[in-house]
């Protein structure tokens, strides 16, 4: 029989692991968020998903052309799952030419390159291109709206129901700001390699020039995407990706008065985010943060760790009052697959509950023979005695 150490509940001090080394900060006071005029707004880290700053974030209202957003994710997908490239070419519908609004100015009959009709989605913020687009990947526009909806109910954005491509109004179609947000973290996410083209500044399309609405895009640098919206129900929009130093905010504001509006009340926003905010990266997915004694295995331990990447955004300088432990409950008997959630790590600031995630397997714990499995049995016999209270 081999030798077992007493079960126990392991101590992770993130003082100690993650922090050595460092001084500890002073807990800092984090002052409330700027008032905005907005309908409904919402700051959120792009990293850990923790909310900074929100006001009516679950309020439907009318999307406007922020709606390109959900148009971009179908198509993104179709060329993520090679169904569409970015040289296939398109041919352009009336309806697709006659569609009001803005526009990039493509010709019915015409043929035009997927990647130009993206730009023109994007940047120029053309209807007609959306249109175009749907059109070829679904047959219809009102088919590509259900796309569109499978799509958000999927990404979990519960509260928006889409009718169209364009965003142009339509009964029934809403959005949230946290709705909006997860969307925007799942472009980043999902299509890294796509996701570029709302950083772009300015694109022309049959000798016709026009400039990015996002008008954050040439006053912050730190600013990289994603989409205005506006039409008189909707009042001004705008939904907002930035990075400083690592951090990524994405900022979400409906309903404000004017173009210059939405532009000033999201940059208070995002200020305010990155400058009483932090972000780290705890834990990497698969790395050993536990070792576990396992009876009746071929191995006495089993290690332990994250599935997923572990982000958290704590107020600036709090970073040394982060601490964690492993709560392992019970006895662990073999077999074990891999990825089975076997504890929970719990994360604190200042002794107060910040944070949990599933502790899971690293690898498959295999069974031992019978004369192991027969000892261990022994083994925990006599233990169910001494553990006894």
């Amino acid at each position: 029989m081999h030798k077992k150490t007493t079960p126990q509940i392991y101590m992770l001090l993130l003082c100690a692991l993650l922090f050595s080394g460092q001084a500890m900060a002073q807990t800092n006071t984090t002052p409330q968020p700027p008032q905005v005029n907005a309908s409904s707004y919402l700051l959120m880290d792009f990293h850990s998903g923790r909310i900074l700053a929100a006001d009516n974030p679950d309020l439907p209202v009318e999307p406007a052309s922020i709606t390109k957003m959900m148009t971009a994710y179908v198509v993104f997908s179709e060329i993520k799952s090679g169904n569409l490239a970015l040289t296939d070419m398109i041919t352009v519908s009336e309806k697709a030419w006659r569609t009001g609004g803005s526009k990039m100015f493509i010709e019915v009959d015409k043929q035009v390159q997927v990647e130009d009709l993206i730009r023109g989605m994007i940047i120029q913020s053309g209807n007609d291109a959306c249109v175009a687009l749907a059109e070829h990947i679904a047959g219809s526009e009102e088919v590509f709206a259900n796309m569109m909806n499978q799509h958000a109910k999927r990404l979990g954005m519960n509260d928006s129901q889409f009718k169209n491509a364009t965003g142009l109004p339509a009964e029934g179609h809403m959005v949230t700001a946290r709705d909006v947000a997860q969307l925007g973290r799942a472009l980043i996410t999902d299509f890294p390699d796509l996701y570029h083209y709302y950083s772009e500044k300015e694109f022309t399309f049959n000798k016709i020039k026009q400039h990015n609405r996002n008008t954050l895009l040439y006053r912050d640098p730190t600013v990289d995407g994603f989409k205005t919206g506006h039409t008189e129900a909707a009042g001004y929009c705008l939904a907002t990706s930035a990075m400083r130093n690592g951090m990524r905010l994405i900022n979400v504001i409906m309903g404000t008065e004017s173009e210059k509006a939405r532009a000033d009340e999201t940059q208070k926003l995002i200020n305010y985010g990155f400058r009483f905010f932090e972000t780290h990266k705890l834990y990497r997915a698969g790395e050993q943060r536990v070792t576990q004694e396992i009876w009746k295995g071929e191995d006495e331990d089993i290690p332990l760790g994250l599935a997923e990447d572990l982000y958290i955004t704590i107020p600036k300088g709090s970073y040394g009052q982060l601490s964690a432990n492993a709560d392992i409950p019970g006895i662990l008997t073999a077999p074990i697959q891999q990825g089975t959630q076997l504890g929970t790590l719990n994360v604190t600031l200042n002794g107060e509950a910040l944070i949990n995630r599933p502790l899971v397997a690293l690898k498959t714990a295999e069974q031992a023979g019978w004369w192991s499995r027969s000892m261990d049995g022994i083994g925990l016999w006599f233990k169910s005695f001494g553990d006894d209270d």
